[in-house]
């Protein structure tokens, strides 16, 4: 808990220093992906990682929120300040529509119906001219007026502090989930649905709580994508996103709010970086991924917690206070032992004390 706190804390005082350092708009405008990215997957994260549950359909969330900003604030006025939450919002009640289907049903159900509702979406866009203006989108999503004079450095600057924002409201948003009551539910039906139930703990509940949660930041991602973009159309639903989100959890490593940091920003700079190779891109792309996958299964925030447990001296918490928990598997049994010895001891003694002499 401690770790992931202050973990977040330096990624985000970082990430906040980086416009006063980096004047170029095209690292500036990578950065502000990475942000957006980040948002996406801890999005995804908290269905994926603290639910169990492998969504396929996460883009049904990211697509209403760009839908609802651009409609919003061109065919309403509203300000961008109002559009991103009520994107959120929006998204949100999407979530709990499609939550109270696709959650009553476990496994690979579970993951063809979640897309099956993106891919509805998508056709809905696509095909409601009237609406969302069909294949041609929503163009001339506003941005505020002042950034008309700002010039584009400047512009750069105000959407990397926005999306800065947006993502420490997400982590925050997270962060209470994860670490209160409903977030430790939510992990104990993901480790055990069954046990779980025998508890108290209702599944239903609190995979919806995390769900609606994960829609809601996907929302407000979609509503600021909208505005940076200043377009938006059906290909919000398409595919290529929710790759991108997969792939961000599963290298980061699912199941922690660092490690979908660390996925974006690796896996935004390799597409980035590997943009020159062309054909070969997706290729070389596919087989990096496949090879962290491969050998790294629980990602790199898992391995590093390996590494860490690892060179925790197994005699350390042989000389802990009393109650605290042993490190490891080595040190549970050398206490076990211990006290299985003193319970012995005290048997054999007292036996000793009643027999007759």
């Amino acid at each position: 808990m401690q770790f992931e706190r202050n973990a977040i804390l330096v990624a985000l005082l970082v990430a906040g220093l980086l416009p006063l350092v980096v004047h170029d708009q095209y690292l500036l405008h990578v950065a502000i992906m990475v942000l957006f990215y980040a948002v996406l997957a801890t999005s995804l994260n908290l269905v994926v990682g603290y639910v169990g549950e492998f969504s396929l359909g996460h883009t049904a969330f990211l697509g209403t929120g760009a839908y609802a900003a651009a409609l919003l604030s061109t065919q309403l006025g509203w300000p961008m300040w109002a559009t991103i939450p009520a994107a959120g919002v929006l998204a949100a009640a999407m979530g709990l529509l499609i939550g109270s289907i696709t959650l009553r049903l476990q496994g690979p159900f579970f993951v063809i119906v979640t897309l099956s509702f993106a891919e509805v979406l998508r056709l809905v866009a696509d095909n409601w001219v009237a609406f969302t203006n069909g294949p041609m989108g929503i163009a001339g999503v506003p941005q505020p007026a002042w950034l008309a004079q700002a010039g584009n450095l400047a512009t750069r600057q105000f959407f990397f502090y926005l999306a800065w924002g947006v993502l420490a409201a997400s982590l925050y948003l997270a962060y209470r989930f994860v670490y209160s009551n409903a977030g430790r539910a939510a992990v104990a039906v993901r480790e055990n649905r069954y046990v779980a139930q025998s508890i108290g703990i209702r599944p239903f509940r609190y995979a919806m709580l995390a769900f609606v949660l994960g829609a809601f930041l996907a929302g407000m991602a979609g509503g600021f994508y909208a505005h940076y973009i200043s377009f938006v159309g059906p290909e919000v639903f398409r595919f290529a996103f929710m790759v991108s989100m997969i792939i961000m959890v599963l290298v980061g490593g699912k199941g922690t709010l660092v490690g979908p940091l660390i996925g974006a920003l690796l896996v935004t700079f390799l597409e980035e970086y590997l943009r020159e190779a062309k054909e070969l891109r997706l290729s070389l792309f596919g087989l990096a991924v496949m090879a962290i996958v491969l050998f790294l299964p629980r990602g790199l925030m898992g391995f590093l917690t390996t590494r860490r447990e690892m060179r925790t001296p197994p005699y350390a918490l042989s000389r802990a206070p009393q109650g605290a928990a042993p490190a490891d598997w080595r040190s549970q049994i050398r206490c076990a032992l211990g006290r299985g010895g003193a319970i012995l001891s005290g048997v054999s003694g007292a036996w000793r004390l009643g027999k007759p002499k």
